[in-house]
């Protein structure tokens, strides 16, 4: 691994003002942030990443799970998963979100795993995990060899010819179901991004993966009060039940009162280069019976724009699949 300097922030301007100076916040930025480092250190170990300095922010204090003024919640950046999927508000108001948590990785990597590093982790293409591999995400102006290569795992929703990589993550999926708001503290000030505008597209600047800049620091997610009487699961298909990325999963947050679905919200993971939503395909559900024949119109209308690679084409009606299985157990829960 190369040589870098670990530095250690005491607060978090003094964690801002140092990485305020880096080239980027994107791939290849020279300072980089560590909590978990569940995913940094693997990279770096790779070669993927090599910041010349990395500053350590599991002392600054980012790691509450507070209930907020409007009966949401707020979760500290290094909140570890563990701890977060198990507290008990989390469980009991947004069950969606914890069984996110605990389907993704392994309990001892849930214990370190912090929520802003889960944010922002990098995908398991393994052509971006290769240095020695063709990849526009990790060296711009290379070529994406996954496009002509190994691509089953890989997106359908959101690619472009730069790109196919998907977003590995399951916490974000939830998130995004869920309306969470990430608040970003910065060399610029403060701000506060609704998840859905935090992630790009990789179009043609696959490097550019959100929209976080030099010395921006996640400082805690919010989420909004649950809805009165909401239901909400969260499904994930993979090759194996054990410590497994998604080929696709959904997280679904609904209403239904006299018969009728009053609000629908899901999103989906494994299938799209960031965790996906479709307001479209919500809206084809308003006013619906909770039957499967909505639900199947719902998820072809989610899949439409699907543009699959020559391994992953499973991927549309397995996804379509677990859409409607996840809306249907969840529209059933009491």
């Amino acid at each position: 691994m190369h040589q870098f300097q670990l530095r250690r922030a005491d607060d978090v301007d003094a964690a801002i003002k140092a990485a305020s100076s880096a080239r980027t916040a994107q791939q290849g930025a020279d300072i980089r942030f560590l909590a978990g480092g569940t995913t940094l250190i693997d990279l770096m170990k790779l070669n993927v990443e090599t910041p010349q300095q990395v500053i350590d922010i599991n002392h600054l204090p980012l790691d509450k799970i507070e209930a907020s003024d409007d009966g949401g919640l707020k979760i500290g950046a290094t909140v570890r998963n563990a701890d977060l999927a198990h507290d008990e508000r989390v469980v009991r108001n947004y069950p969606v979100l914890s069984q996110a948590l605990l389907s993704g990785a392994s309990a001892q990597l849930r214990n370190m795993a912090t929520t802003a590093g889960n944010l922002l982790q990098r995908t398991r293409c393994v052509y971006f995990r290769d240095e020695h591999m063709a990849c526009n995400k990790r060296d711009p102006g290379s070529g994406c060899a996954a496009i002509n290569g190994f691509n089953r795992t890989l997106a359908i929703l959101g690619t472009s010819d730069q790109c196919i990589a998907s977003n590995p993550s399951d916490m974000n999926v939830a998130l995004m179901a869920l309306d969470a708001v990430i608040h970003i503290r910065g060399a610029k000030g403060e701000r506060d991004v609704p998840i859905a505008d935090f992630f790009l597209l990789p179009g043609n600047t696959p490097s550019k993966e959100t929209v976080m800049q030099p010395g921006d620091l996640i400082t805690h997610v919010t989420l909004p009060a649950p809805l009165s009487g909401s239901r909400s699961l969260y499904l994930k298909l993979r090759d194996r039940v054990s410590y497994e990325f998604a080929l696709t999963s959904a997280a679904v947050v609904m209403t239904v009162a006299n018969g009728r679905i009053e609000t629908a919200q899901f999103a989906m993971g494994g299938v799209g280069t960031r965790p996906w939503r479709n307001a479209d395909a919500e809206k084809t559900l308003i006013g619906k019976a909770p039957d499967k024949e909505a639900f199947r119109a719902a998820a072809d209308a989610f899949l439409k724009d699907a543009k699959p690679q020559s391994q992953n084409g499973f991927k549309v009606e397995l996804a379509k699949r677990c859409l409607v299985h996840t809306l249907d157990a969840a529209a059933k829960l009491a």
